[in-house]
């Protein structure tokens, strides 16, 4: 299936947090969106691998998203080397997208760092037609590389590059992560305190995406840098 637009993501609940708003707003304008998520978050202070990727075909199915898939990368361990390069550099020649979403070019989790370096240079090398690699059948997959890679914005503020009104789609954004309830504020949980289980987080996240769309004059938004400059080829786009 060719989409057109994969989003990477570190674990398994990055791309909801980070981008699920315009992942929403693109499949309602007929766009074909996927997710490769790069760990099954086994680091995580809450919950297991295998609840964690329960609540993952939850919020797939809230999202609506063309295709998921998990590499199986080591959380907190995998590197950019070219094992996992290679592995990433397959998915991409199999769904073929224009535009890729990846995370934060700086972050308090080392991992989104590591999955926005892994993410840029695996777009660059899947052009590159001597990098050889075959799909699980043993046919030889074509070089392809995304127009445009965008990092979306996470725990730190990042001033970004350009905003997406996601207002209509905030609903549908919580409830994608409010799927991940194992991660999140539950006062019946008997698992241990984490970062992402204070009650005040999910409401900064609710409260960053206020902020990017008021900056926009709407009421969500998320935010967005690119590495390359944006070009536009009509002002009346820009809102």
């Amino acid at each position: 299936m060719k989409l057109d637009i994969l989003v990477m993501a570190a674990h398994p609940d990055d791309a909801e947090l980070g981008c699920a708003g315009t992942i929403c707003m693109q499949i309602a304008q007929g766009k074909k969106v996927g997710i490769v998520d790069f760990t099954r978050g086994e680091l995580g202070t809450r919950g297991t691998p295998e609840i964690r990727l329960a609540e993952s075909a939850e919020a797939t199915r809230i999202l609506g998203v063309h295709a998921r898939e998990n590499l199986g990368f080591r959380d907190g361990f995998f590197v950019n080397d070219e094992e996992h390069l290679m592995k990433l550099i397959r998915v991409i020649r199999r769904y073929q997208p224009e535009i890729v979403l990846a995370n934060a070019i700086n972050d308090r989790h080392p991992d989104h760092i590591k999955g926005c370096e892994l993410a840029v240079d695996a777009c660059f090398k899947s052009g590159l037609r001597m990098v050889e690699t075959l799909e699980d059948d043993g046919t030889a997959q074509q070089a392809w590389r995304p127009k445009n890679v965008y990092h979306y914005i996470q725990d730190r503020y990042i001033n970004p590059d350009f905003v997406v009104d996601i207002s209509a789609y905030w609903q549908q954004k919580e409830d994608s992560i409010r799927a991940f309830r194992s991660q999140f504020y539950d006062p019946n949980s008997k698992d241990p305190d984490s970062y992402l289980s204070s009650p005040a987080f999910l409401k900064f996240v609710e409260a960053r995406n206020r902020e990017m769309g008021h900056s926009i004059g709407a009421e969500f938004g998320e935010g967005y840098t690119s590495y390359k400059k944006i070009g536009v080829t009509d002002l009346f786009h820009l809102k």
